[in-house]
Protein backbone atom coordinates (compact mmCIF):
# COMPACT_ATOMS: atom_id res chain seq x y z
CA UNK A 1 0.00 0.00 0.00
CA UNK A 2 1.27 3.46 -0.95
CA UNK A 3 -0.16 6.48 0.85
CA UNK A 4 -0.51 9.92 -0.73
CA UNK A 5 -2.21 13.28 -0.06
CA UNK A 6 -2.36 15.27 -3.32
CA UNK A 7 -4.57 14.97 -6.41
CA UNK A 8 -1.52 15.57 -8.61
CA UNK A 9 0.00 12.28 -7.37
CA UNK A 10 0.51 9.77 -10.23
CA UNK A 11 -1.63 7.11 -8.58
CA UNK A 12 -2.42 5.47 -11.95
CA UNK A 13 1.25 4.49 -12.22
CA UNK A 14 1.17 3.08 -8.69
CA UNK A 15 -1.93 1.02 -9.51
CA UNK A 16 -0.44 -0.16 -12.79
CA UNK A 17 2.63 -1.40 -10.93
CA UNK A 18 0.42 -3.54 -8.72
CA UNK A 19 0.22 -1.46 -5.54
CA UNK A 20 -2.80 0.14 -3.88
CA UNK A 21 -2.72 3.94 -3.48
CA UNK A 22 -4.58 5.20 -0.41
CA UNK A 23 -5.23 8.87 0.25
CA UNK A 24 -4.41 10.03 3.76
CA UNK A 25 -7.37 11.62 5.56
CA UNK A 26 -5.80 12.63 8.89
CA UNK A 27 -8.04 12.45 11.94
CA UNK A 28 -6.32 13.68 15.09
CA UNK A 29 -7.25 15.07 18.51
CA UNK A 30 -4.27 17.38 18.77
CA UNK A 31 -0.72 18.09 17.66
CA UNK A 32 1.34 16.69 20.54
CA UNK A 33 4.10 15.28 18.32
CA UNK A 34 3.73 17.73 15.44
CA UNK A 35 4.11 20.79 17.67
CA UNK A 36 7.46 19.47 18.85
CA UNK A 37 8.69 19.07 15.27
CA UNK A 38 7.06 21.99 13.42
CA UNK A 39 6.58 25.72 13.94
CA UNK A 40 3.33 26.55 15.80
CA UNK A 41 2.07 28.65 12.86
CA UNK A 42 2.63 25.93 10.27
CA UNK A 43 -0.40 24.94 8.18
CA UNK A 44 -2.60 22.81 10.42
CA UNK A 45 -3.21 20.28 7.65
CA UNK A 46 0.51 19.50 7.40
CA UNK A 47 0.64 19.22 11.20
CA UNK A 48 -2.40 16.94 11.22
CA UNK A 49 -0.83 14.81 8.48
CA UNK A 50 2.42 14.59 10.45
CA UNK A 51 0.60 13.65 13.66
CA UNK A 52 -1.46 11.02 11.85
CA UNK A 53 1.51 9.54 9.97
CA UNK A 54 3.64 9.26 13.09
CA UNK A 55 0.80 7.69 15.09
CA UNK A 56 -0.22 5.30 12.30
CA UNK A 57 3.26 4.04 11.52
CA UNK A 58 2.88 4.36 7.74
CA UNK A 59 5.84 3.02 5.80
CA UNK A 60 5.23 4.11 2.18
CA UNK A 61 4.37 7.68 1.27
CA UNK A 62 4.36 9.91 -1.83
CA UNK A 63 4.24 13.68 -1.35
CA UNK A 64 3.92 16.42 -3.95
CA UNK A 65 5.99 19.56 -3.41
CA UNK A 66 2.96 21.85 -3.58
CA UNK A 67 3.86 24.31 -0.80
CA UNK A 68 6.40 25.11 1.90
CA UNK A 69 4.36 23.26 4.54
CA UNK A 70 4.41 19.98 2.62
CA UNK A 71 8.13 20.41 1.94
CA UNK A 72 8.65 20.85 5.68
CA UNK A 73 6.50 17.77 6.30
CA UNK A 74 8.78 15.78 4.02
CA UNK A 75 11.92 17.08 5.76
CA UNK A 76 10.59 16.11 9.19
CA UNK A 77 9.49 12.66 8.06
CA UNK A 78 12.80 12.04 6.32
CA UNK A 79 14.67 12.74 9.55
CA UNK A 80 12.72 9.99 11.34
CA UNK A 81 14.08 7.28 9.01
CA UNK A 82 10.98 5.18 9.58
CA UNK A 83 9.97 4.70 5.94
CA UNK A 84 10.50 1.98 3.36
CA UNK A 85 9.57 4.44 0.61
CA UNK A 86 9.33 8.20 1.08
CA UNK A 87 9.30 10.33 -2.05
CA UNK A 88 8.51 13.96 -2.82
CA UNK A 89 7.87 14.97 -6.42
CA UNK A 90 8.32 18.47 -7.77
CA UNK A 91 5.42 19.75 -9.83
CA UNK A 92 5.48 22.89 -11.98
CA UNK A 93 3.37 25.88 -11.04
CA UNK A 94 2.47 26.58 -14.67
CA UNK A 95 0.47 24.60 -17.19
CA UNK A 96 2.13 25.05 -20.58
CA UNK A 97 4.30 23.04 -22.96
CA UNK A 98 7.46 23.53 -20.89
CA UNK A 99 5.60 22.56 -17.71
CA UNK A 100 4.26 19.40 -19.37
CA UNK A 101 7.80 18.39 -20.31
CA UNK A 102 9.03 19.10 -16.80
CA UNK A 103 6.21 17.02 -15.31
CA UNK A 104 7.02 14.20 -17.71
CA UNK A 105 10.64 14.17 -16.54
CA UNK A 106 9.50 14.20 -12.90
CA UNK A 107 7.32 11.18 -13.63
CA UNK A 108 10.28 9.30 -15.07
CA UNK A 109 12.37 10.14 -11.97
CA UNK A 110 9.59 8.87 -9.74
CA UNK A 111 9.22 5.66 -11.75
CA UNK A 112 12.95 4.95 -11.60
CA UNK A 113 13.06 5.41 -7.82
CA UNK A 114 9.97 3.23 -7.45
CA UNK A 115 11.43 0.47 -9.62
CA UNK A 116 14.65 0.40 -7.59
CA UNK A 117 12.88 0.40 -4.23
CA UNK A 118 10.29 -2.28 -5.01
CA UNK A 119 12.18 -4.29 -7.65
CA UNK A 120 9.52 -3.70 -10.28
CA UNK A 121 9.68 -2.85 -13.98
CA UNK A 122 7.60 -0.16 -15.65
CA UNK A 123 6.49 -0.99 -19.22
CA UNK A 124 5.39 2.18 -21.01
CA UNK A 125 3.49 0.33 -23.76
CA UNK A 126 1.62 -1.78 -21.23
CA UNK A 127 0.82 1.35 -19.19
CA UNK A 128 -0.74 2.93 -22.27
CA UNK A 129 -2.98 -0.10 -22.78
CA UNK A 130 -3.87 0.07 -19.09
CA UNK A 131 -4.91 3.72 -19.34
CA UNK A 132 -6.93 3.17 -22.53
CA UNK A 133 -9.32 0.88 -20.68
CA UNK A 134 -9.56 2.92 -17.45
CA UNK A 135 -11.88 5.86 -17.98
CA UNK A 136 -13.18 8.30 -15.41
CA UNK A 137 -16.55 7.54 -13.92
CA UNK A 138 -19.07 10.34 -13.93
CA UNK A 139 -20.32 11.53 -10.59
CA UNK A 140 -24.02 11.01 -10.02
CA UNK A 141 -25.73 14.14 -8.75
CA UNK A 142 -28.36 13.38 -6.16
CA UNK A 143 -31.46 15.52 -5.79
CA UNK A 144 -31.45 15.02 -2.02
CA UNK A 145 -31.31 18.25 -0.02
CA UNK A 146 -30.46 21.69 -1.27
CA UNK A 147 -27.50 21.78 -3.63
CA UNK A 148 -24.34 23.59 -2.62
CA UNK A 149 -20.82 23.94 -3.96
CA UNK A 150 -17.94 23.12 -1.63
CA UNK A 151 -14.89 25.20 -2.46
CA UNK A 152 -11.51 26.04 -0.98
CA UNK A 153 -8.81 24.02 0.74
CA UNK A 154 -8.76 20.28 1.41
CA UNK A 155 -11.67 19.19 3.57
CA UNK A 156 -12.07 16.22 5.91
CA UNK A 157 -14.65 13.57 4.96
CA UNK A 158 -16.26 14.05 8.38
CA UNK A 159 -16.86 17.74 7.60
CA UNK A 160 -18.43 16.80 4.26
CA UNK A 161 -20.66 14.32 6.07
CA UNK A 162 -21.60 17.03 8.56
CA UNK A 163 -22.71 19.26 5.68
CA UNK A 164 -24.81 16.45 4.21
CA UNK A 165 -26.30 15.69 7.65
CA UNK A 166 -27.36 19.33 7.95
CA UNK A 167 -29.63 18.93 4.92
CA UNK A 168 -27.40 19.94 2.01
CA UNK A 169 -26.13 17.98 -0.97
CA UNK A 170 -22.61 18.75 -2.20
CA UNK A 171 -23.34 19.03 -5.91
CA UNK A 172 -19.85 20.33 -6.72
CA UNK A 173 -16.69 19.60 -4.76
CA UNK A 174 -13.78 21.75 -5.91
CA UNK A 175 -11.67 21.43 -2.78
CA UNK A 176 -8.24 19.78 -2.85
CA UNK A 177 -9.94 16.56 -1.82
CA UNK A 178 -12.59 16.74 -4.54
CA UNK A 179 -12.87 14.06 -7.18
CA UNK A 180 -9.69 13.62 -9.27
CA UNK A 181 -10.19 13.64 -13.04
CA UNK A 182 -8.10 13.18 -16.17
CA UNK A 183 -10.01 15.30 -18.67
CA UNK A 184 -8.80 14.53 -22.23
CA UNK A 185 -9.32 11.17 -23.92
CA UNK A 186 -6.19 9.18 -24.72
CA UNK A 187 -5.75 8.36 -28.41
CA UNK A 188 -3.86 5.31 -29.65
CA UNK A 189 -1.22 7.43 -31.43
CA UNK A 190 -0.47 9.68 -28.47
CA UNK A 191 2.67 9.49 -26.36
CA UNK A 192 1.40 8.10 -23.09
CA UNK A 193 3.77 9.90 -20.72
CA UNK A 194 3.25 13.28 -22.40
CA UNK A 195 -0.51 12.77 -22.27
CA UNK A 196 -0.41 11.69 -18.64
CA UNK A 197 1.78 14.61 -17.55
CA UNK A 198 -0.48 17.08 -19.35
CA UNK A 199 -3.63 15.61 -17.84
CA UNK A 200 -2.28 15.71 -14.31
CA UNK A 201 -1.62 19.44 -14.75
CA UNK A 202 -4.94 20.04 -16.53
CA UNK A 203 -6.93 19.19 -13.42
CA UNK A 204 -8.88 21.90 -11.62
CA UNK A 205 -5.98 24.06 -10.41
CA UNK A 206 -5.09 24.43 -6.76
CA UNK A 207 -4.13 27.85 -5.43
CA UNK A 208 -0.41 27.08 -5.76
CA UNK A 209 -0.64 27.26 -9.56
CA UNK A 210 0.38 30.46 -11.34
CA UNK A 211 -2.73 30.64 -13.53
CA UNK A 212 -5.92 30.07 -11.54
CA UNK A 213 -8.34 31.64 -14.03
CA UNK A 214 -9.99 28.25 -14.47
CA UNK A 215 -11.10 28.45 -10.84
CA UNK A 216 -12.91 31.78 -11.15
CA UNK A 217 -14.33 30.83 -14.58
CA UNK A 218 -15.82 27.66 -13.09
CA UNK A 219 -17.26 29.46 -10.07
CA UNK A 220 -18.80 32.11 -12.30
CA UNK A 221 -20.95 29.57 -14.12
CA UNK A 222 -22.59 27.94 -11.13
CA UNK A 223 -26.30 27.94 -11.95
CA UNK A 224 -27.66 24.87 -10.19
CA UNK A 225 -26.77 25.61 -6.58
CA UNK A 226 -28.37 27.50 -3.71
CA UNK A 227 -25.23 28.34 -1.76
CA UNK A 228 -21.46 28.03 -1.46
CA UNK A 229 -19.53 26.71 1.52
CA UNK A 230 -15.92 27.83 1.34
CA UNK A 231 -13.51 25.85 3.49
CA UNK A 232 -10.14 27.13 4.64
CA UNK A 233 -7.43 25.59 6.82
CA UNK A 234 -5.88 27.53 9.65
CA UNK A 235 -2.58 29.19 8.65
CA UNK A 236 -3.21 28.60 4.93
CA UNK A 237 -3.65 32.13 3.59
CA UNK A 238 -4.07 31.48 -0.14
CA UNK A 239 -7.63 30.28 0.11
CA UNK A 240 -8.65 33.06 2.48
CA UNK A 241 -7.70 35.58 -0.19
CA UNK A 242 -9.78 33.76 -2.79
CA UNK A 243 -12.78 33.64 -0.43
CA UNK A 244 -12.65 37.42 0.08
CA UNK A 245 -12.60 37.98 -3.68
CA UNK A 246 -15.38 35.48 -4.32
CA UNK A 247 -17.63 36.93 -1.63
CA UNK A 248 -17.37 40.42 -3.13
CA UNK A 249 -18.23 39.19 -6.64
CA UNK A 250 -20.73 36.38 -6.05
CA UNK A 251 -24.47 36.88 -5.72
CA UNK A 252 -24.88 33.38 -4.29
CA UNK A 253 -25.05 33.00 -0.49
CA UNK A 254 -21.62 32.00 0.76
CA UNK A 255 -20.35 30.72 4.10
CA UNK A 256 -16.72 30.50 5.13
CA UNK A 257 -15.71 27.79 7.59
CA UNK A 258 -12.18 27.35 8.88
CA UNK A 259 -10.92 24.19 10.55
CA UNK A 260 -7.61 23.21 12.10
CA UNK A 261 -8.05 19.57 11.02
CA UNK A 262 -8.57 18.29 14.55
CA UNK A 263 -11.66 16.32 15.51
CA UNK A 264 -12.64 18.92 18.12
CA UNK A 265 -13.18 21.70 15.57
CA UNK A 266 -16.16 19.96 13.97
CA UNK A 267 -18.43 20.88 16.87
CA UNK A 268 -17.46 24.51 16.36
CA UNK A 269 -18.56 24.59 12.73
CA UNK A 270 -21.83 22.67 13.05
CA UNK A 271 -23.75 25.75 14.20
CA UNK A 272 -22.37 27.79 11.29
CA UNK A 273 -23.28 25.17 8.69
CA UNK A 274 -26.74 24.51 10.13
CA UNK A 275 -27.50 28.24 10.32
CA UNK A 276 -26.35 28.72 6.73
CA UNK A 277 -28.51 25.86 5.49
CA UNK A 278 -31.47 27.18 7.49
CA UNK A 279 -31.04 30.62 5.95
CA UNK A 280 -31.32 29.32 2.37
CA UNK A 281 -33.75 26.46 2.87
CA UNK A 282 -37.45 27.02 2.45
CA UNK A 283 -39.25 26.17 5.67
CA UNK A 284 -41.45 23.12 5.46
CA UNK A 285 -44.55 23.03 7.63
CA UNK A 286 -44.53 20.31 10.28
CA UNK A 287 -47.99 18.90 10.99
CA UNK A 288 -49.31 19.15 14.54
CA UNK A 289 -49.17 15.70 16.16
CA UNK A 290 -51.98 14.77 18.49
CA UNK A 291 -50.73 11.32 19.34
CA UNK A 292 -48.36 12.45 22.07
CA UNK A 293 -49.90 15.82 22.94
CA UNK A 294 -52.98 16.81 24.92
CA UNK A 295 -56.27 16.30 23.10
CA UNK A 296 -57.67 19.35 24.88
CA UNK A 297 -56.21 22.73 23.99
CA UNK A 298 -57.73 25.19 26.48
CA UNK A 299 -55.62 28.13 25.35
CA UNK A 300 -55.45 27.31 21.64
CA UNK A 301 -52.08 26.33 20.23
CA UNK A 302 -49.22 26.97 22.64
CA UNK A 303 -45.55 26.60 21.83
CA UNK A 304 -42.27 26.88 23.69
CA UNK A 305 -38.76 27.88 22.76
CA UNK A 306 -35.80 26.65 24.82
CA UNK A 307 -32.40 28.29 24.42
CA UNK A 308 -29.80 26.03 26.03
CA UNK A 309 -26.71 28.20 26.31
CA UNK A 310 -23.40 27.74 28.07
CA UNK A 311 -24.19 30.28 30.81
CA UNK A 312 -27.97 30.42 30.99
CA UNK A 313 -30.91 28.33 29.82
CA UNK A 314 -33.86 30.43 28.72
CA UNK A 315 -37.46 29.49 27.95
CA UNK A 316 -40.32 31.41 26.33
CA UNK A 317 -43.89 30.13 26.13
CA UNK A 318 -46.15 31.72 23.50
CA UNK A 319 -49.75 31.36 22.34
CA UNK A 320 -51.04 31.33 18.78
CA UNK A 321 -51.75 35.07 18.95
CA UNK A 322 -48.00 35.56 19.47
CA UNK A 323 -48.49 36.70 23.05
CA UNK A 324 -45.66 35.78 25.39
CA UNK A 325 -47.31 33.87 28.22
CA UNK A 326 -44.18 33.49 30.32
CA UNK A 327 -40.41 33.30 30.27
CA UNK A 328 -37.67 31.99 32.52
CA UNK A 329 -33.92 32.28 32.85
CA UNK A 330 -31.90 29.82 34.91
CA UNK A 331 -28.19 29.30 35.29
CA UNK A 332 -26.90 26.43 33.13
CA UNK A 333 -25.41 23.85 35.43
CA UNK A 334 -23.14 20.90 34.83
CA UNK A 335 -25.88 19.06 32.87
CA UNK A 336 -27.70 21.01 30.18
CA UNK A 337 -30.67 18.63 30.26
CA UNK A 338 -31.27 19.32 33.98
CA UNK A 339 -31.11 23.07 33.37
CA UNK A 340 -33.55 22.73 30.47
CA UNK A 341 -36.05 20.85 32.64
CA UNK A 342 -35.71 23.41 35.43
CA UNK A 343 -36.20 26.42 33.14
CA UNK A 344 -39.10 24.75 31.32
CA UNK A 345 -40.87 23.81 34.56
CA UNK A 346 -40.41 27.35 35.86
CA UNK A 347 -41.91 28.87 32.68
CA UNK A 348 -44.84 26.41 32.82
CA UNK A 349 -45.50 27.34 36.43
CA UNK A 350 -45.52 31.05 35.63
CA UNK A 351 -48.00 30.47 32.78
CA UNK A 352 -50.08 28.06 34.91
CA UNK A 353 -49.70 25.38 32.29
CA UNK A 354 -48.71 21.73 32.16
CA UNK A 355 -46.24 20.15 29.80
CA UNK A 356 -49.14 18.43 28.03
CA UNK A 357 -50.56 21.86 27.11
CA UNK A 358 -47.52 22.68 24.95
CA UNK A 359 -48.12 21.66 21.37
CA UNK A 360 -44.66 22.14 19.88
CA UNK A 361 -41.21 22.79 21.34
CA UNK A 362 -38.18 24.14 19.48
CA UNK A 363 -34.75 24.02 21.11
CA UNK A 364 -31.80 26.20 20.21
CA UNK A 365 -28.37 27.09 21.57
CA UNK A 366 -25.31 24.88 22.03
CA UNK A 367 -27.25 22.30 24.03
CA UNK A 368 -30.18 22.15 21.59
CA UNK A 369 -29.53 18.57 20.44
CA UNK A 370 -29.47 17.31 24.03
CA UNK A 371 -33.06 18.24 24.88
CA UNK A 372 -35.03 15.03 24.20
CA UNK A 373 -38.48 16.54 24.75
CA UNK A 374 -38.01 19.13 21.96
CA UNK A 375 -39.78 18.46 18.66
CA UNK A 376 -37.21 20.30 16.57
CA UNK A 377 -33.84 21.97 17.08
CA UNK A 378 -32.81 25.12 15.21
CA UNK A 379 -29.57 27.09 15.41
CA UNK A 380 -29.35 30.17 17.58
CA UNK A 381 -28.45 32.23 14.49
CA UNK A 382 -31.88 31.68 12.98
CA UNK A 383 -33.67 31.98 16.32
CA UNK A 384 -32.00 35.27 17.31
CA UNK A 385 -32.85 36.68 13.90
CA UNK A 386 -36.48 35.62 14.25
CA UNK A 387 -36.79 36.94 17.80
CA UNK A 388 -35.13 40.29 17.12
CA UNK A 389 -37.23 40.99 14.03
CA UNK A 390 -40.40 40.13 15.92
CA UNK A 391 -39.57 42.73 18.55
CA UNK A 392 -38.58 45.44 16.08
CA UNK A 393 -39.08 45.17 12.30
CA UNK A 394 -36.41 47.83 11.73
CA UNK A 395 -33.60 45.71 13.19
CA UNK A 396 -30.99 44.89 10.54
CA UNK A 397 -28.01 43.87 12.67
CA UNK A 398 -27.98 41.79 15.85
CA UNK A 399 -24.96 41.74 18.13
CA UNK A 400 -25.26 38.72 20.38
CA UNK A 401 -22.64 38.26 23.09
CA UNK A 402 -23.31 35.17 25.14
CA UNK A 403 -21.43 33.10 27.65
CA UNK A 404 -18.93 31.45 25.34
CA UNK A 405 -19.26 33.05 21.95
CA UNK A 406 -20.03 36.27 20.12
CA UNK A 407 -21.93 36.54 16.89
CA UNK A 408 -23.16 39.24 14.54
CA UNK A 409 -26.25 38.54 12.41
CA UNK A 410 -27.47 40.54 9.42
CA UNK A 411 -31.17 40.61 8.49
CA UNK A 412 -32.93 41.77 5.36
CA UNK A 413 -36.17 43.78 5.17
CA UNK A 414 -38.19 40.58 5.66
CA UNK A 415 -36.25 39.45 8.71
CA UNK A 416 -34.34 36.69 6.91
CA UNK A 417 -30.74 36.01 7.91
CA UNK A 418 -28.52 37.13 5.04
CA UNK A 419 -25.11 36.85 6.68
CA UNK A 420 -23.50 36.16 10.03
CA UNK A 421 -20.11 35.92 11.68
CA UNK A 422 -19.06 34.11 14.85
CA UNK A 423 -15.94 34.17 16.95
CA UNK A 424 -13.92 30.99 16.90
CA UNK A 425 -12.66 28.93 19.83
CA UNK A 426 -11.35 31.90 21.81
CA UNK A 427 -13.62 33.13 24.64
CA UNK A 428 -12.28 36.71 24.55
CA UNK A 429 -15.06 39.28 24.61
CA UNK A 430 -17.73 36.90 25.88
CA UNK A 431 -19.59 36.51 29.15
CA UNK A 432 -16.97 34.08 30.42
CA UNK A 433 -14.33 36.73 29.77
CA UNK A 434 -16.20 39.24 31.94
CA UNK A 435 -16.80 36.65 34.67
CA UNK A 436 -13.11 35.94 34.91
CA UNK A 437 -12.24 39.64 35.03
CA UNK A 438 -14.87 40.28 37.71
CA UNK A 439 -13.33 37.56 39.88
CA UNK A 440 -9.87 39.00 39.31
CA UNK A 441 -11.07 42.48 40.31
CA UNK A 442 -13.09 41.01 43.20
CA UNK A 443 -16.35 42.73 42.29
CA UNK A 444 -19.79 41.31 41.46
CA UNK A 445 -20.31 40.74 37.74
CA UNK A 446 -23.61 42.66 37.82
CA UNK A 447 -21.92 45.81 39.11
CA UNK A 448 -19.25 46.06 36.41
CA UNK A 449 -21.38 48.32 34.20
CA UNK A 450 -22.06 50.87 36.94
CA UNK A 451 -18.49 50.63 38.22
CA UNK A 452 -17.09 51.74 34.86
CA UNK A 453 -19.12 54.97 34.75
CA UNK A 454 -16.62 56.86 36.89
CA UNK A 455 -13.56 56.12 34.74
CA UNK A 456 -10.97 58.86 34.30
CA UNK A 457 -7.83 57.33 32.81
CA UNK A 458 -7.82 55.72 29.35
CA UNK A 459 -6.30 52.27 29.79
CA UNK A 460 -5.77 49.95 26.84
CA UNK A 461 -6.11 46.20 27.34
CA UNK A 462 -4.09 44.94 24.39
CA UNK A 463 -4.45 41.15 24.71
CA UNK A 464 -7.39 39.52 22.96
CA UNK A 465 -6.71 36.22 24.74
CA UNK A 466 -8.71 35.80 27.97
CA UNK A 467 -5.75 34.36 29.87
CA UNK A 468 -3.31 37.05 28.73
CA UNK A 469 -5.88 39.80 29.33
CA UNK A 470 -6.28 38.56 32.90
CA UNK A 471 -2.51 38.84 33.33
CA UNK A 472 -2.71 42.45 32.12
CA UNK A 473 -5.47 43.17 34.64
CA UNK A 474 -3.44 41.63 37.47
CA UNK A 475 -0.51 43.82 36.44
CA UNK A 476 -2.71 46.93 36.39
CA UNK A 477 -4.05 46.12 39.85
CA UNK A 478 -0.46 45.83 41.06
CA UNK A 479 0.12 49.33 39.68
CA UNK A 480 -2.77 50.62 41.84
CA UNK A 481 -4.87 51.58 38.84
CA UNK A 482 -8.51 52.40 39.62
CA UNK A 483 -10.96 49.58 39.05
CA UNK A 484 -13.26 51.85 37.08
CA UNK A 485 -10.44 52.67 34.65
CA UNK A 486 -9.50 49.01 34.27
CA UNK A 487 -13.13 48.01 33.63
CA UNK A 488 -13.48 50.79 31.07
CA UNK A 489 -10.40 49.38 29.33
CA UNK A 490 -11.98 45.91 29.36
CA UNK A 491 -15.20 47.31 27.91
CA UNK A 492 -13.26 48.94 25.08
CA UNK A 493 -11.39 45.69 24.49
CA UNK A 494 -14.68 43.78 24.12
CA UNK A 495 -16.17 46.53 21.95
CA UNK A 496 -13.13 46.54 19.67
CA UNK A 497 -13.25 42.78 19.16
CA UNK A 498 -17.00 42.95 18.50
CA UNK A 499 -16.60 45.74 15.95
CA UNK A 500 -14.05 43.58 14.14
CA UNK A 501 -16.63 40.81 13.99
CA UNK A 502 -19.29 43.28 12.88
CA UNK A 503 -17.15 44.57 10.02
CA UNK A 504 -16.94 41.05 8.61
CA UNK A 505 -20.64 41.20 7.72
CA UNK A 506 -20.82 44.97 7.18
CA UNK A 507 -22.40 47.67 9.31
CA UNK A 508 -26.09 48.33 8.86
CA UNK A 509 -28.45 49.92 11.35
CA UNK A 510 -30.74 49.55 13.23
CA UNK A 511 -28.73 47.59 15.80
CA UNK A 512 -29.95 45.32 18.57
CA UNK A 513 -27.81 43.70 21.23
CA UNK A 514 -28.86 40.40 22.78
CA UNK A 515 -27.31 37.98 25.24
CA UNK A 516 -26.29 38.42 28.86
CA UNK A 517 -23.53 40.94 28.09
CA UNK A 518 -26.20 43.31 26.79
CA UNK A 519 -27.04 43.91 30.47
CA UNK A 520 -23.58 45.38 30.98
CA UNK A 521 -24.13 49.10 30.42
CA UNK A 522 -20.40 49.75 30.17
CA UNK A 523 -19.91 47.40 27.23
CA UNK A 524 -23.00 48.80 25.53
CA UNK A 525 -21.71 52.38 25.91
CA UNK A 526 -18.32 51.45 24.46
CA UNK A 527 -19.97 49.76 21.51
CA UNK A 528 -22.25 52.74 20.89
CA UNK A 529 -19.26 55.09 20.93
CA UNK A 530 -17.46 53.00 18.32
CA UNK A 531 -20.59 52.62 16.20
CA UNK A 532 -21.60 56.25 16.51
CA UNK A 533 -25.25 55.41 17.22
CA UNK A 534 -27.56 53.90 19.82
CA UNK A 535 -28.08 50.18 20.20
CA UNK A 536 -31.54 48.86 20.99
CA UNK A 537 -31.65 46.69 24.14
CA UNK A 538 -34.79 44.66 24.81
CA UNK A 539 -36.16 44.53 28.36
CA UNK A 540 -34.77 41.02 28.77
CA UNK A 541 -32.02 40.53 26.13
CA UNK A 542 -31.22 36.96 27.20
CA UNK A 543 -34.53 35.54 25.93
CA UNK A 544 -34.26 36.72 22.30
CA UNK A 545 -33.12 33.27 21.12
CA UNK A 546 -35.84 31.45 23.07
CA UNK A 547 -38.42 33.93 21.74
CA UNK A 548 -37.32 33.19 18.18
CA UNK A 549 -37.50 29.45 18.87
CA UNK A 550 -41.08 29.80 20.16
CA UNK A 551 -42.02 31.76 17.03
CA UNK A 552 -40.54 29.09 14.79
CA UNK A 553 -42.51 26.49 16.74
CA UNK A 554 -45.68 28.43 15.91
CA UNK A 555 -44.77 28.49 12.22
CA UNK A 556 -44.15 24.75 12.27
CA UNK A 557 -47.39 23.85 14.03
CA UNK A 558 -50.45 23.34 11.85
CA UNK A 559 -53.57 21.76 13.41
CA UNK A 560 -54.93 18.83 11.46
Amino acid sequence: MINYICKYTPIDIVQFLGDTPLKIEPSVNGFDKADALMHPNMCTYSKAALEYILNSGLKNLILMNCCDSIKRLYDVLKETGNFNFLYIMDIPRKNNREAHEMMKNELYKFIHTYEVCFSKTFDETAFKKYMLIHENENEKISARGIKIALLGARCKPSVKKLIEDCGAHIAHDYTCTGKRRLYSKLSKDEDIMSWYAQNLLNQFPCMRMTNINKRSDTFRHFNDISGIIYHTVKFCDNYSFEYASLKNKSNIPILKIETDYTDQCEGQIRTRVEAFIESIKKSAAVPFKKDNKSQVIPHGIITAGIDSGSTSTNVVIMDDKKNMLSSSIVRTGSRSIDSAHKAFDEALSKARLKKEDINFIVSTGYGRVNIPFADLNVTEITCHGKGAFFIDKDIRTIIDIGGQDSKVIRLDESGNVTDFAMNDKCAAGTGRFLEMMARTLEIPLDSMGDESKGWKEEIAITSICTVFAESEVVSLVAQNKNKSDIIHGLNNCIAGKTIGLLDRVGRKSKYMMSGGVAKNSGVVRSLEEKLGEKIYIYDEPEIIGALGAALIALEKTIPL
